[in-house]
């Protein structure tokens, strides 16, 4: 989360108000170690968001699990 949050730009305050979940439950899941805990809505509604504002997650492919940004169609080729 942060580094989608990173790629971004956004602070935690920005994730708050674009996934509706309160900044208090965004700093708790951050401050945790390991997967996001948490009701499964609360996950669905940031990766909502995150994906909205142009992330991408990407799955574990040998070399760890990450996020990316899609790519700006009028940068592209």
């Amino acid at each position: 989360m942060k580094a989608a949050r990173a790629l971004l730009g956004w602070s935690q305050s920005d994730l708050a108000r674009a996934s509706g979940i309160s900044e208090p439950t965004i700093k708790r899941l951050e401050s945790a170690d390991g997967d996001i805990g948490g009701r499964a809505a609360t996950g669905d509604a940031i990766c909502t968001a995150l994906e909205t504002a142009g992330v991408i997650f990407v799955s574990e492919n040998g070399e760890g699990a990450g996020v990316r940004l899609k790519k700006d169609p009028r940068n592209a080729g």
